[in-house]
């Protein structure tokens, strides 16, 4: 994966991982493998985001957001998966702890881990002097091509309701006008 990176309009960097995520059916939580060569194949869009810290005070805003919102990804056909540096073991701490403690509770998407940093440099978000991820988001279709990203600043949390309007408009095929939304009219 030396010297690749995530390039609008091309072949999204391959990446595969453990992931941790609340299974509702079984009540407990499954350590799973998760990669975009797998969502691909199974015909998903992917959201792939990336977040700085486990046990942070600005990330449980975006990761509750992602998840209030994970009924519009699913039928976008989208998987969404969260990214920080953190090994998975921190992930389901995180993800135990009540959010009156400074936990996140359960997610209904999986939070990959990257204690290698792999995967964020990879997609060219990595703030090499901290060792941590950017607040990346990624919208990778389901050829595996990166169709969209933005990185946001550390203190700054990104605006859920825009991730799912872009993914819309960019499944439509055509040309969006500003502040589009589905049922509209395209170009």
């Amino acid at each position: 994966m030396a010297g690749e990176q995530a390039e609008m309009g091309q072949p999204a960097p391959e990446f595969d991982g453990a992931a941790i995520r609340w299974n509702p059916r079984k009540k407990r939580f499954e350590e799973r493998l998760v990669s975009l060569a797998e969502n691909c194949k199974r015909g998903h869009w992917t959201v792939l985001f990336f977040y700085p810290r486990d046990f942070s005070g600005l990330c449980p805003t975006e990761l509750h957001a992602l998840n209030r919102r994970l009924r519009d990804f699913e039928q976008a056909g989208a998987q969404v998966i969260g990214c920080s540096t953190d090994s998975k073991y921190s992930h389901q701490a995180w993800m135990e702890r009540p959010r009156t403690r400074g936990g996140i509770d359960k997610l209904g998407y999986p939070l990959l881990e990257d204690p290698s940093l792999r995967v964020s440099r990879a997609y060219g978000i990595l703030d090499e002097r901290a060792g941590m991820a950017l607040r990346g988001t990624f919208i990778i279709d389901d050829e595996g091509i990166v169709r969209a990203y933005s990185v946001y600043p550390a203190d700054t949390g990104r605006n859920i309701d825009e991730i799912v309007r872009l993914l819309q408009a960019l499944q439509t095929g055509k040309s969006c006008p500003a502040s589009w939304r589905p049922g509209r009219k395209t170009l």
